[in-house]
């Protein structure tokens, strides 16, 4: 039995009824699959994981975290072998993919993202303190403890999966001293509460305009300041430093409520937990990209290089890594690691806006057309005067349409369909892609659709775009124009 047949078959078995359309959700760093399932009780997303063990870890802290009323997805079903289960779907939008559509453009961080990440760090301490007090810890996986032992994984990850593939020399005796030396350090902080692992904002979902936290398996016990080091550092997040210290304020003051003490002591050890969590990320990176010959992963590693680069800067770690510091150095040295890029795909995405009242846009590749979506069900600018000659390329239209929360739905549905059809063409050498997007007049809402998708599209991946949109080879008297 493959695995969409095991799924199929727990769905019918939790809902009485078979599944009436089921599509894999866009993978991750991860080897587990995702699917959404539509039936006659809504979607559903079902996961799948032959690791037995992650999956009963994430199962357990689920129903701890929901039981004590925190954000995170519904467990609803589980199959009897813990290969697969159900979840409470909670949409597409992820803090990174708003982060990025909003800031594509404008390189600060938008204010309704400051708000989310606010609120984040003000929730974290609720799963680290009050729910990890009470965690059952005997099902973390594959470690009870980010110990001694979890760090030298992490560094030793670090060595030979970035290190040695990326060449850089280094005295092997002498970083492993500076191994030792480093945990050392680190371990001089309690690790006594719930250590989320892999805090990141790709780890959490937006979902009616509320942060929601998931993939939470590789939980343990640990250091408070690793989560918060995640989430901040985060590679391609790329937050600005003065946010980072907002953010990190704010977590100590309205988060922990710590003492001045405490505080003092948080801020000594904050920067030696970003340093292993950037070493483990980049480990990480050259074991995808390097090893497993994924290129989309060494793209994270010059913003990854960036916050080294930062760290360096600061010297802020208190204890002496001569040759693990002369290795970072000469990463940070080397252009090459600074401007990292994916090769180049053949595939061209040709998007278009039309309106429904004229014909749809012609396939001139040849290929049969593509993507057709209708935006007719969203919220219409065009019903209001003020809009009536602007278009969905106007400051005006924009702020509309950001405002409406259907709009953000059905774009992430787009982004997150498309994007499957963009990783499987490049991968099989196709040269086009059709998208096309329309509306009644089609120059408000298919007008923002497309541009957005563009950006979007620009943003995660190394194909050419081009943008046809059908008001823009309208005759000139037609009336529309586009303000600054």
């Amino acid at each position: 039995m493959n695995i969409e047949e095991k799924i199929s078959r727990l769905y019918r078995e939790w809902s009485g009824s078979d599944a009436l359309k089921m599509e894999k959700i866009a993978g991750t760093g991860s080897y587990r699959q995702y699917f959404r399932i539509t039936g006659a009780s809504g979607n559903v997303v079902a996961a799948f994981n032959a690791d037995v063990r992650e999956n009963l870890a994430f199962l357990k802290f689920s129903r701890h975290f929901k039981a004590m009323d925190l954000p995170v997805p519904r467990v609803l079903y589980t199959g009897p072998d813990s290969e697969v289960y159900l979840l409470e779907d909670l949409g597409d939008t992820t803090l990174y993919s708003a982060l990025t559509r909003l800031r594509i453009k404008e390189k600060y961080i938008h204010p309704d993202i400051v708000k989310v990440y606010l609120k984040v760090v003000e929730l974290l301490p609720k799963f680290q303190v009050i729910a990890g007090d009470s965690i059952p810890f005997n099902y973390c996986y594959p470690r009870p403890a980010f110990d001694r032992q979890s760090m030298m994984w992490d560094l030793n990850y670090f060595k030979y999966y970035f290190l040695k593939l990326a060449r850089i020399s280094f005295d092997e005796q002498k970083l492993e001293e500076d191994f030792n030396a480093f945990t050392g350090f680190l371990l001089e902080v309690p690790a006594e509460h719930f250590m989320y692992r892999d805090f990141q904002s790709r780890n959490i979902m937006i979902h009616n305009n509320t942060p929601w936290f998931i993939d939470y398996q590789g939980g343990r016990k640990g250091a408070l300041q690793y989560d918060l080091a995640s989430l901040l550092y985060d590679a391609k997040a790329d937050l600005p430093e003065d946010f980072r210290d907002q953010l990190l304020t704010h977590y100590i003051k309205a988060g922990m409520n710590f003492s001045s003490s405490d505080e003092t002591r948080f801020r000594k050890y904050f920067d030696g937990f970003v340093l292993i969590r950037i070493l483990q990320a980049m480990g990480a990176y050259g074991f995808r990209g390097y090893y497993e010959n994924k290129p989309l992963f060494l793209q994270s590693i010059p913003f990854a290089v960036k916050n080294l680069k930062i760290l360096r800067e600061r010297a802020l770690v208190p204890v002496h890594l001569p040759m693990l510091m002369q290795a970072l150095d000469e990463i940070i040295g080397n252009p090459v690691f600074s401007s990292i890029k994916a090769p180049q795909s053949d595939l061209t995405v040709r998007i278009f806006s039309f309106s429904y009242k004229k014909d749809l846009p012609a396939d001139e590749s040849g290929n049969g057309g593509g993507f057709v979506f209708d935006c007719r069900a969203l919220p219409n600018p065009g019903r209001y005067p003020e809009y009536g000659d602007i278009t969905g390329k106007d400051k005006l239209v924009i702020d509309f349409l950001r405002k409406e929360p259907e709009v953000d739905a059905f774009l992430n549905h787009v982004f997150s369909l498309v994007s499957q059809s963009v990783r499987n063409y490049i991968d099989r050498g196709f040269a086009s892609l059709m998208v096309s997007f329309g509306c009644t007049g089609g120059q408000h809402r298919s007008v923002y659709s497309a541009e957005e998708l563009a950006k979007y599209l620009k943003e995660k991946f190394n194909v050419k775009v081009e943008i046809n949109h059908s008001y823009e080879s309208n005759d000139p008297g037609s009336g529309l124009r586009n303000k600054a």
